[in-house]
């Protein structure tokens, strides 16, 4: 199975507004950047879009090492996930849950990508470089959508 880094980031001009997401994969000494971005979007949306995207990206079942700064992302995959599918993706407060369909998206390639994947949480701008590079691709995301790019 080949070992996959994989660095994501969303980033929003407004909240909503136009976004973008941005993705590093790196596997030995092979990199790929991946970004883009939509109009009227959030920064949660762009961050899990930067994680489907990523996944996406992978042709076959990897050992996956994934660094995001987004604890909604890290969590509602690892923790939040299982109790909104058990209560037909309701929240605790009995609400529809936020991005649904983009959680029902990770949610399955998750499951069926055959990957390992460690979430791994990685502070924000803060000087990391792959989620450093990561925040760049997503700010390139911003200029693609707004037609800058």
């Amino acid at each position: 199975m080949n070992s996959v880094v994989i660095y994501t980031d969303g980033a929003c001009k407004g909240n909503p507004g136009p976004g973008g997401w941005g993705v590093l994969l790196k596997s030995g000494t092979f990199e790929k950047e991946l970004f883009g971005g939509e109009l009227g979007t959030t920064n949660n949306r762009m961050e899990m879009m930067a994680v489907i995207e990523a996944l996406s990206a992978l042709k076959r079942p990897c050992q996956v090492t994934l660094f995001l700064d987004s604890e909604y992302v890290r969590k509602g995959i690892t923790e939040w996930i299982h109790g909104w599918k058990a209560k037909g993706w309701k929240t605790a407060a009995k609400q529809p849950v936020k991005n649904a369909e983009l959680w029902q998206r990770l949610d399955a390639l998750v499951a069926t990508g055959g990957h390992q994947i460690e979430w791994r949480w990685v502070k924000g701008h803060a000087g990391d470089p792959g989620n450093e590079r990561a925040d760049a691709l997503a700010n390139m995301g911003v200029e693609k959508a707004l037609g800058r790019r």
